[in-house]
């Protein structure tokens, strides 16, 4: 007994004596862990050369305008094979790609569903990380339907002088003036369809259709179909029955949900503190988004492998309130469902028909 109380009492001694050195030597450890850090994140200029062939899908913004330490502004990334491209670019936009280990320099392309200021106020940064991480020598083409031009110009407008003193400072082999900002590819909808495709390869294919969210318009979703998967985007709108269309047999509907009840917390907050113009806003918003339960119908009469909310309405900042926001849901559709958070990943293999939910590997 004695034998054994000097050795714990010889442990605690050596456990003090480690915790002592660590505190004393915590600068050269941070750097170190730093120095790792670091490599993980530019060790492979290449960061689509390890995925495996498929269709990937990340949330690099799964929240909405109101601030959510979770989720950031809406912004999907998706991986075609070794092809990417981004659709919105809602603040925190660029940051989260760098996150989750993506290199803005290969984006090929990038698609709006619309222009709230949520789906746009990331554009700038995002245009500015594609031009200089990937040394581009075109602008990035950005896609979305008409007023596209005048977005952009707003903020070619804005970066104009900062554009210079990049170029000015680094030189135009790093930053080449040409590369710049982003180009205006806008599109219009057939009227008698509500959809076009925007991109037909043989094993990839990009279709833009119509959705509800007046008084926004237009306003739009994306089917996204690369070899034998297939994603879709609802963008923000109200039940829609283009985005049950576009869905049917899709693997993976990301589709965004504002849950009523808990917004009424939020509205009733408001009215109480006598910010009554606030109130009003979270009421008049409930009229052009979708439900998670209406989400959920669109998912089961769709058949649809998966489904994620994004664009998350309120904030949910307790993990509880997960289960509060998709109790409804769930009763409804009986697939996999998840309510999205930024980081998350999806992958959806060519020749498989399993949906895999985790984060970026």
């Amino acid at each position: 007994m004695q034998r054994s109380g000097k050795f714990w009492g010889g442990m605690v001694v050596v456990a003090l004596l480690l915790a002592a050195v660590a505190w004393w030597q915590r600068g050269p450890i941070a750097m170190a862990i730093m120095q790792r850090q670091v490599s993980s994140l530019t060790a492979m200029a290449n960061p689509l050369a390890a995925l495996p062939d498929g269709l990937h899908v990340g949330l690099c913004g799964a929240g909405s305008p109101f601030p959510d330490a979770q989720r950031s502004g809406p912004c999907t990334v998706v991986v075609a094979g070794k092809r990417m491209f981004v659709f919105d670019a809602g603040s925190g936009a660029s940051r989260n790609l760098a996150l989750m280990r993506l290199n803005a320099g290969q984006i090929e392309a990038l698609f709006l569903t619309h222009f709230h200021s949520d789906h746009i106020d990331g554009l700038g940064e995002l245009m500015m990380q594609r031009w200089v991480q990937g040394t581009a020598r075109q602008a990035l083409p950005v896609h979305g339907p008409p007023g596209l031009e005048k977005v952009l110009q707003g903020f070619k407008d804005a970066y104009a002088l900062d554009q210079t003193y990049r170029t000015g400072h680094h030189g135009e082999a790093i930053a080449p003036p040409a590369g710049f900002g982003g180009a205006a590819q806008t599109f219009s909808l057939p009227a008698d369809t509500g959809r076009k495709v925007l991109l037909s390869e043989p094993d990839l294919e990009i279709v833009a259709f119509r959705v509800s969210h007046g008084p926004v318009e237009p306003a739009v979703g994306y089917r996204i179909r690369y070899k034998d998967r297939s994603l879709v985007i609802s963008g923000d709108t109200s039940k829609s029955a283009a985005v049950q269309r576009e869905a049917m047999g899709a693997d993976l509907l990301l589709h965004a949900a504002l849950s009523p009840t808990i917004l009424g917390v939020v509205e009733k907050g408001f009215a109480d503190a006598g910010r009554s113009h606030l109130a009003k806003i979270m009421h008049d918003v409930l009229n052009y988004h979708t439900t998670p339960e209406e989400a959920a119908e669109i998912a089961k009469a769709a058949n649809v492998k998966a489904l994620v909310f994004n664009h998350i309405v309120p904030p949910l900042p307790l993990s509880a309130l997960e289960q509060n926001f998709a109790k409804g849901a769930r009763q409804i559709y009986q697939g996999p469902l998840h309510v999205g958070r930024d980081g998350d990943w999806f992958t959806l293999l060519a020749g498989s028909a399993a949906v895999e939910m985790g984060k970026r590997p």
